[in-house]
């Protein structure tokens, strides 16, 4: 219960929303989604590592409690890419891919900022399931403007 109550604390900064996110593209698969959510919080998570907010070991947590969600996100994506380039045409696909949502994080996250990350990625760790991931990811990859509360941290 107490993590629920830190991350609805932590997502009231929603409300400071600005800028325009990368979001996953319409019709983005669920592993596409979950692939994303995962990179920009290595991203930013590295992003914030200098300061009072640094999430590093929470998201540590994060990806050891959701590894098996995680893995399956990357495999269904890499089977994705075999199906569309081939198995040799995989790797590079799957690799231009992932540059290219790290890339969109290199300024961080769009509208909230470390000490946000920190809490979310804290509460995303206690959580387990691919549906809180998918929820997660469509509600922190979302547009700017959209006063999103995050469902999961209802749960």
């Amino acid at each position: 219960m107490g993590t629920h109550r830190i991350l609805c604390a932590g997502l009231s900064a929603l409300s400071l929303m600005a800028g325009a996110p990368a979001q996953a593209q319409p019709g983005s698969t669920s592993a596409e989604k979950i692939r994303r959510l995962d990179i920009m919080l290595m991203v930013t998570g590295l992003r914030c590592r200098t300061g009072d907010s640094d999430f590093r070991t929470d998201y540590g947590r994060f990806t050891t409690a959701h590894l098996g969600a995680l893995n399956g996100a990357a495999a269904e994506l890499r089977s994705d890419m075999a199906r569309q380039f081939g198995a040799a045409g995989a790797e590079r696909a799957l690799d231009r891919l992932s540059v290219t949502m790290a890339n969109s994080y290199g300024q961080g996250h769009p509208w909230l900022g470390c000490a946000e990350l920190k809490q979310v990625v804290a509460g995303l760790a206690d959580m387990r399931g691919p549906a809180v991931l998918e929820a997660a990811a469509d509600q922190l990859l979302a547009p700017s403007g959209s006063r999103a509360q995050l469902a999961y941290a209802r749960r």
